[in-house]
């Protein structure tokens, strides 16, 4: 089975030759009389970029390289990625889930934030942030949240050898609003609708908390789509009739029009 996230325990591996665009390589740090074959996979030969691995290894060749897991019958994979940089490794094998680290922002993408956490290898960028680990309300793009330049203080969520990057989280050190908003179910908000969407709509309830009121509940009337009945930035008069922590969702139901 391939493990896709936790570091591997290091073997000491030799180019044995190549199969197509893997690299196949022989245990040689093993007791057995005869050594087992190993596949090490294009994509995780090495960080830089290459048409063919054959362009940085060759057969006969001592590498170290990562256990990945079990795939193919039995045959073990490894990544010779994870081991490229030893001081990358060591950095990033000191990382434990919820460490506190901090670090300076270096690029905001839709997708999400690339940091520079502070001791990583020079030259190395090895933080991200996902767009959702941000912060626990809606934002249409990362650069609403923080900006190039930024310092920032944020969890650990897990570090990877063969990504080489840390994964982080600024969300995870902020009170999640929806556990003091949950006292609210039963009563009437009124709030703007923030988003459209084809079965209803997202209404703004607090500063970090939306909702969702179905389309149903806007009208008794056949309709293809909310947008004929209410505008984004339009004032809605809603009642809080559920809120789940564990989906994180917040259901709304109507009691009057838009006001």
């Amino acid at each position: 089975m391939i493990n896709q996230l936790l570091p591997g325990v290091v073997r000491t591996v030799k180019v044995a030759g190549f199969d197509g665009s893997d690299v196949l390589v022989q245990l040689v740090d093993a007791e057995e009389a005869v050594a087992e074959i190993g596949r090490i996979p294009r994509h995780e030969a090495s960080m830089r970029r290459m048409e063919h691995p054959s362009e940085l290894f060759e057969v006969g060749q001592e590498i170290k390289a990562e256990e990945i897991g079990r795939w193919r019958e039995g045959q073990l994979h490894l990544s010779a990625r994870a081991c490229e940089i030893p001081a990358l490794r060591s950095f990033l094998l000191a990382f434990e889930r919820g460490q506190v680290v901090t670090g300076t922002v270096s690029e905001v993408h839709n997708f999400g934030v690339f940091v520079h956490v502070d001791g990583e290898p020079e030259g190395l960028c090895t933080g991200f942030i996902r767009a959702p680990d941000l912060t626990w309300g809606w934002i249409s793009h990362p650069s609403e949240v923080v900006e190039v330049g930024q310092r920032i203080t944020a969890e650990v969520i897990i570090a990877e050898t063969r990504s080489g990057q840390v994964t982080l989280s600024l969300k995870a050190l902020q009170e999640d609003p929806l556990i003091r908003f949950a006292d609210q179910v039963g009563r009437v908000r009124i709030g703007p609708i923030t988003r459209i969407v084809p079965f209803g709509v997202i209404v703004q309830l607090a500063s970090d908390v939306v909702g969702f009121l179905h389309l149903s509940d806007l009208t008794d009337q056949p309709v293809e789509s909310p947008d004929q009945l209410v505008d984004e930035g339009e004032l809605i008069t809603v009642k809080v009739t559920e809120v789940d922590l564990q989906r994180r969702r917040v259901r709304l139901g109507a009691v009057g029009g838009s006001v």
